[in-house]
This record gives C-alpha cells, sequence and structure tokens, in this order.
C-alpha cells in the first residue's frame, strides 16, 4: 500500500523574478523556464519582491524512494483527488513525488486518498 505522509507546513506558490535574497533553508521547490522563475516555500519565508503569490497550500509527499521505472504513482494520486473535486500542484523530485492541495481542502484530498486505498498519516 502507497503511503503519503503530511508535511506540517503551509506553504506558498510564488512567481519571482530572481531569488538572490531568498533563505535557502526549509523546504522550497523551484522551477525555471524560458519565461518564468516560480518558487514554492514555506510561507513565512516568501521572499518580499514577489511577483505574485497563492498562499494556503499543504502538502503531502509520497513515503519512500520511487523507482523510475515506476508508473502510475502520480496519475493515481491524482484521480483519487480528482473524483473528490479537489485540485492538485504536484512537485516531483529525485526520489519522489510531493502533492500539493489547498489547506480547506484537506481534509477532503485524505479522506479521498484513503477511500482509494492510500494509507494517509
Amino acid at each position: 500500500m502507497l503511503q503519503l505522509q503530511i508535511l506540517p507546513q503551509p506553504l506558498t506558490v510564488c512567481k519571482v523574478s530572481r531569488l538572490d535574497d531568498f533563505d535557502m533553508s526549509g523546504l522550497y521547490f523551484i522551477g525555471r523556464t524560458d519565461s518564468e522563475l516560480s518558487l514554492v516555500c514555506e510561507t513565512d519565508r516568501v521572499p518580499a519582491d514577489t511577483l505574485a503569490r497563492e498562499d494556503g497550500w499543504r502538502a503531502m509527499r509520497v513515503a519512500g524512494t520511487l523507482d523510475f521505472a515506476l508508473t502510475g504513482i502520480l496519475s493515481g494520486i491524482a484521480a483519487a483527488l480528482a473524483g473528490a473535486k479537489v485540485g492538485i500542484f504536484a512537485v516531483s523530485t529525485y526520489d519522489t513525488d510531493y502533492i500539493l492541495v489547498k489547506e480547506e481542502r484537506l481534509d477532503r484530498a485524505v479522506e479521498a486518498l484513503r477511500g482509494a486505498g492510500y494509507a494517509v498519516e
């Protein structure tokens, strides 16, 4: 059974122009494309010069290390949450996946995931 861990800290999704003054401690994810620089970070660490931000996110981490040969992990989680009308913001790292949901939808997300056979702690 796949296990998800709810992380305690509230998160913010930001659009930034630079990261010069960003305190790179704690939990954060950075995404850069040819047209934007995005940052997901703990809400109390959001840079002052953020261009846009959306507060109120919580993260669930797929426990353990996922082998690259595994398929359908994120799509199964996304399908369970879509069925419960819970939108997600997904981030993947080398080892695992993180699923962000809005704080006010966290209880609904946990209920939907448990109903779909996932263990959520």
